[in-house]
């Protein structure tokens, strides 16, 4: 296939492809419900269907939220909460360290709570307690009364660790994890990527597994006449929290997945969480949260406690309903986040410069390490890395002898499928993950073994550009991007991993004046038109560093360009505009 408008190197150094979908459905889409063909061609891209059209643009519950009862165990689950809830007994919530986690955790614990549950919360710290359940922190919960313990976003492969309570606590676990074998032996693991789990719900995270726990655990309530006396807890009201779970751990958004955020945007707007409207002032979010305020301004600030911090205060955060604690918390986690920043910056550099060393040698994958590094952010860095290159990326920091890492994938390239092969050989201490990411430890004398084993398993990723494609969905002039266009496209939202906002080119895009502005002067503000003059549009570069695409922003006044980006809504003191925030740009 040609690339668009003959872009076979931009000024990022990406060649531009088409991102299309069947000309015949995308007509059907857009006369049967009125919108612009652009519009119609988007959703055929998306594999949306004439039929499917108008719940992708209007996503109910009603409509798309499935049985609970298609999960394995759930049933089982539902009914030992609830005669958990009817008994009065004390329940333990084991949780992770990061948005899932946390937001799976305060559901459950705020669910149990209103059903007049005592609760109490354990996370572990990522440094020395390490991912998933402990015998020393389920006992603990134990010791203090907790007869059965409630395992979110965790425990599906911790059957070793699960045992240390048997006979003294039940065991429900609430994962997405993969998981190798069979579940552990214990009440119930409700885990749609279980090996015999037929739901087909694989795309949900942890706190969406949660969430249809609490729906099966009050239906199940309300068949045993528990509610004939006292309300129902109000379970549309928790899903701010799996739309932000959702966001932040990058799951599909589509199908329940895209009526879960969709309506728990909603919820978020309405600001009735403390915690969450806290954050989203310390984030300065003054219009309505988006998918995009979910994963860069809320979801950053609650994982860097996590990474370098006190693991829990993310769920503290969430669960607090005083709005003073809510703020001082909020304030304490945007310090912590700047911290995390300053921590990856310092490695930053260091890491990026040792994956240059391996790309430029021909290796498939990336594999850097740092005896200084913070263990907390190589997810981080590696995800850095891999954007920079276009390659698998694992970094490791390295601590007495022992190398504990993360890695971050491409889309086609299975790093977990590898890292699991790493382990069953022998190679890594422990691994695991999914095509995109995965997490691991080994002895650092296995480091250079490792390397050369993911260059092996991952051979396909060598023939891979230096930079990914950049998948275009239409091409428009200048003219064309109006106000009308952009609010059709704002109906596609929210956007994300599964339903990425669409990418459009301005043809022939003359600048008429650019500034750098923002903090550090790290965007650039333009003012465009098209070669036959006509009316302005606004576009803007963020994280503008220097190089081609800036230099062509700033020293190419009147001289025209194709602009590859977003063509977005915007409000300022009451007025609906259009404008552009600009990915790509080559020469016209």
């Amino acid at each position: 296939m040609e690339p668009v408008l003959g872009v076979g190197r931009s000024l990022s150094g990406r060649r531009w492809v088409w991102r299309t979908g069947e000309d015949r459905i995308g007509l059907g889409i857009a006369q049967r419900l009125g919108v612009p063909e652009i519009i119609g061609r988007l959703l055929s891209a998306r594999g949306i269907d004439v039929e499917s059209a108008c719940h992708f643009l209007d996503p109910t519950l009603r409509v798309l939220l499935p049985d609970p009862s298609l999960l394995c165990d759930m049933d089982v689950a539902a009914d030992r909460l609830a005669a958990a809830v009817r008994h009065g007994e004390t329940v333990g919530i084991f949780g992770d360290y990061d948005v899932d986690g946390a937001c799976s955790a305060a559901l459950m614990v705020i669910l149990l709570r209103q059903l007049g549950c005592v609760v109490h919360t354990h996370v572990p710290d990522r440094l020395t307690e390490g991912y998933g359940p402990n015998p020393k922190a389920l006992q603990a919960l134990s010791a203090r009364g907790c007869s059965l313990i409630v395992c979110v976003d965790c425990g599906t492969a911790a059957a070793e660790a699960l045992d240390a309570v048997r006979g003294a606590a039940d065991i429900i676990v609430l994962d997405h994890h993969k998981i190798e074998g069979p579940p552990p032996s214990i009440v119930a693991t409700v885990n749609p990527n279980r090996l015999d789990d037929t739901s087909g719900l694989s795309v949900l995270c942890a706190a969406a597994v949660t969430f249809l726990t609490a729906v099966a655990t009050v239906r199940s309530l309300r068949r045993q006449g528990c509610f004939a006396q006292r309300s129902e807890p109000d379970l549309l009201g928790l899903l701010d929290l799996v739309a932000l779970a959702t966001v932040c751990d990058v799951m599909p958004l589509v199908g329940v997945n895209r009526a879960l955020v969709c309506q728990g945007l909603k919820v978020m707007a309405r600001r009735a969480r403390p915690g969450i409207a806290a954050l989203l002032d310390v984030a300065q979010t003054r219009a309505l949260p988006t998918a995009f305020t979910c994963g860069f301004g809320l979801g950053p600030r609650i994982n860097a406690a996590g990474r370098i911090s006190e693991a829990g205060l993310g769920l503290r955060l969430l669960l607090t309903e005083d709005p003073t604690e809510a703020a001082r918390l909020a304030a304490l986690l945007d310090d912590v986040n700047r911290q995390r920043q300053e921590v990856e910056a310092a490695m930053l550099d260091a890491a990026l410069r040792a994956a240059e060393e391996q790309a430029a040698a021909g290796h498939a994958a990336l594999l850097v390490s740092g005896a200084d590094w913070h263990p907390g952010v190589v997810g981080i860095v590696a995800g850095r890395i891999k954007e920079r290159f276009n390659r698998p990326a694992c970094v490791a920091a390295i601590a007495d002898g022992l190398a504990k890492g993360s890695g971050r994938s491409v889309a086609g390239i299975d790093l977990g499928a590898a890292v699991i092969a790493a382990r069953q050989v022998g190679i890594l201490a422990t691994g695991g993950g999914h095509p995109m990411a995965a997490g691991f430890s080994l002895s650092t004398e296995r480091l250079a073994e490792f390397h050369s084993f993911l260059n092996q398993r991952l051979a396909a990723a060598a023939s891979l550009p230096s930079a990914a494609d950049l998948a275009v969905e239409g091409t428009l002039a200048v003219p064309g991007a109006t106000t009308d266009l952009a609010q059709h496209l704002a109906r596609l939202a929210p956007f994300g991993s599964g339903n990425e906002e669409p990418i459009l080119v301005l043809q022939r895009a003359r600048v008429l004046r650019a500034d750098r502005v923002g903090r550090d002067a790290s965007a650039i503000r333009t003012f465009v038109e098209g070669e036959g003059g006509g009316p302005r549009l606004k576009a803007m570069l963020f994280r503008a560093k220097d190089g081609a695409l800036s230099d062509a922003l700033l020293g190419r006044i009147g001289t025209p360009l194709h602009l590859a980006g977003h063509l977005r809504v915007e409000e300022w003191n009451g007025t609906i505009s259009a404008g552009f925030v600009i990915n790509d740009a080559a020469p016209a």
